[in-house]
Formats: structure tokens, C-alpha cells, sequence
């Protein structure tokens, strides 16, 4: 397993299957989450690591995407950013939704992996990009989509203060949130909600009531 290449970890560990609020999409997810970690843990050689959250579709994720393919004048013809990816499903179903190109970014090569594996399976071209972008201009993005990037302070602070710059600069800059700690309690303004079924191993209840939110440029 050490010697598995990134594309070969997410396939050996995760199954090609689809979530109850987005049945268009399919994705490469784990059924279980320790075994999962633990297996991450053996092939980087490292302990305590972040869950993987590459291989499982977050609830802000998935609100974010059902919105685009409910509402794909959102996107359609637009270049868009999918920012911290994961799995890549919010980028997915942009492109899914008409988007004129996506990059889909995330600093872990296990989630650019699986992004481009989940494109794959979809049928559509997502750039997956290695970078942190957190603090740089974006030229030429039309839409930044983000979901579940409040659960912790010092990056919730961080992103959201570089969001508000990028929202100044006309870009339409939507966050998927089902009620994180860290959520900015103003300078947001609600375009949806939905009941986003989860599971008890990665959250505190069964479904997650999950909001997606504009962002203001001075909240």
C-alpha cells in the first residue's frame, strides 16, 4: 500500500456511488471513515493526521452542488473556481451545470486525485489545481464555490477575509455552511437552503440542515 500511487489509494479505498441528494453525480467515496484514516495514515507515515476529507461529500459541498444544478444560470458560461475541493463535486456539477471551465483546488494529492477520478467518472473536464490560493487575486474567475470551510477559526477568519476582496471585485462568491462554528454571523446573504442527509460517523445527526450563502464584500 505505501508504494500505491495517489489515483490507485483512492480507488483501492473508496467506492464509485452517489449521494441521496445528488443522484446525477457519482463519486469515489468511503464507506467507513477509520479504516480509511487509518489506512492514509500507513501510506503517508504519519500520525494524526486531518480526516480525508477527499473521500467523503460534506454537507456544504452538497448543497452547493444540488443549488448549481438546480440553478445552472448560476454558472453557465462562466469560468469558476471550486475552492478547497475535496472531491471535487462542487466543480462537477458546475461543469454539469454548464460552466464554461473549473478549476477545482485542494493542497492534499489524495483530493487531486480523486478530483480528477470523479471527473472521470462524470464525464467532464475539471482542471484539478495544487496551490494555495488563500490571500492571491483571481483574474479571469467569474464564481468562487466553497463549501464547509468554517470548521475551524484561524482558517474560517482567513478565507473569508480573502473571499470579502475577491466578492469586491465583482466576482460571485458562494459558501455552502450547514451551521459551523466559525460562519461569519453577517455580510451574507441566504440564495438557498437544503436537508442534507448524513452520516453519524462524520457529523452529530442524521441530516444537516445546510445553507448557501453569498458573500458580501463588507460583512
Amino acid at each position: 500500500m505505501n508504494n500505491a500511487s495517489p489515483s490507485d489509494f483512492v480507488r483501492d479505498n473508496t467506492t464509485l456511488t452517489t449521494t441521496p441528494l445528488l443522484p446525477e453525480i457519482q463519486l469515489h467515496l468511503a464507506t467507513e471513515v477509520t479504516p480509511l484514516w487509518q489506512a492514509t495514515e500507513e501510506t503517508l507515515a504519519a500520525t494524526n493526521l486531518p480526516p480525508p476529507y477527499w473521500a467523503f461529500a460534506w454537507p456544504g459541498g452538497q448543497a452547493v452542488a444540488r443549488l448549481l444544478l438546480d440553478r445552472p444560470e448560476l454558472v453557465a458560461g462562466r469560468s469558476v473556481l471550486d475552492f478547497a475541493a475535496g472531491t471535487g463535486l462542487v466543480g462537477i456539477a458546475a461543469m454539469k451545470a454548464g460552466a464554461a471551465r473549473v478549476q477545482s483546488c485542494d493542497i492534499d494529492r489524495f483530493s487531486l486525485a480523486a478530483i480528477a477520478l470523479n471527473a472521470e467518472a462524470n464525464g467532464v473536464e475539471v482542471k484539478p489545481v495544487s496551490a494555495d490560493l488563500v490571500d492571491r487575486p483571481l483574474p479571469g474567475i467569474d464564481v468562487v464555490l466553497a463549501g464547509d470551510v468554517c470548521y475551524e477559526r484561524p482558517m474560517a477568519e482567513r478565507v473569508t477575509a480573502w473571499l470579502r476582496d475577491i466578492a469586491a471585485t465583482g466576482t460571485l462568491v458562494l459558501l455552502g455552511d450547514p451551521g459551523r462554528a466559525y460562519f461569519p454571523g453577517s455580510g451574507v446573504e441566504k440564495v438557498a437552503s437544503y436537508t442534507v442527509p448524513t452520516s453519524l460517523e462524520l457529523e452529530d445527526r442524521e441530516t444537516r440542515e445546510t445553507a448557501i450563502w453569498r458573500l458580501l464584500p463588507n460583512g
